[in-house]
Order: structure tokens, then sequence, then C-alpha cells
């Protein structure tokens, strides 16, 4: 992200200190991560020090400081889907992707996660991609599913 870009999102907050959080939340919506030379260029237009930036992007988990896919899956490994086969979902999966949970494919397409509950137990397992819900995913459905996100 260049700082042109960086510059006109904190000009839409008046370069208001006390706008931090929402500056990386946007910064991050638009380039799915936050990577140091960002940080560094927030600090510097906010007049917030880098250490301060530092503990809200490490406190929240909503921040990234490592690059993340196109496209977030979310695997739910609460007590509903667990019993109902999220762990089969699961590893069907990460044998698609390539990846583990907490990990990002090469190519910057998918990153995957695992979550303890999305709350909608009923629809178990649930697996969520880019904020749209897949419920009652069974192994053979997960690839159909993957297929849409390409």
């Amino acid at each position: 992200m260049d700082n042109g870009r960086i510059d006109q999102i904190i000009d839409k907050y008046d370069g208001k200190e006390s706008s931090v959080i929402q500056v990386l939340l946007e910064i991050q919506r638009e380039n799915r991560w936050l990577p140091g030379e960002v940080l560094e260029r927030v600090s510097e237009k906010l007049r917030v020090p880098l250490s301060r930036i530092q503990q809200i992007v490490t406190f929240y988990k909503a921040f990234s400081l490592s690059p993340k896919g196109r496209h977030e899956i979310h695997v739910c490994m609460g007590t509903a889907c667990h019993v109902r086969g999220a762990p089969r979902v699961l590893d069907t999966v990460q044998d698609l992707t390539g990846i583990k949970p907490g990990e990002t494919s090469p190519d910057l397409k998918f990153s995957l996660k695992t979550v303890n509950c999305v709350g909608c137990c009923a629809l178990g397992p649930v697996v969520v991609i880019d904020g749209e819900y897949h419920g009652k995913m069974v192994p053979a459905t997960s690839e159909d599913v993957l297929k849409n996100y390409e």
C-alpha cells in the first residue's frame, strides 16, 4: 500500500490521534494486513508513538501483522459442530488448500482459522468464508464450496 493511499485514509479522520484504530482497520480492510512500514507511516502522520501502535495491533485479534489470503476461511470447532463432524471437514479443507489453521497459502489465496463458535449451532458443522456462512458441511461438499472462491 502506498503512502498516498495511507495519507488519504488518515485525512478522512482529520489526522486525529484518537482515530488510530479506525485508520488501522480501514487500511487492513484494503490491504488485508498491516506491514511494518504502514505502521510507521501511521505513527508519523498521527503523531502516535510506534510502540503504542504496536500495542494496539498486537492486543486486538482483528489486526494482522502477516499477509492474509484473499479469502478467509473459518471452520467452527465448537461443541455442536465438533460432534457433527467439524474435525473431518477441517481435515478436508486443509487437504484442499494445503494449509493448516493459522496459515496463509503461498499464493495468498486462502487463510485458514478455527473458531470456537460462530453462533449458528443448528447448522453445524459450519464453515464461514469471507463472512458467508456454509452450514451442514461434510467433507464431500467442502470442495464444491471452495471452488466458489477461486
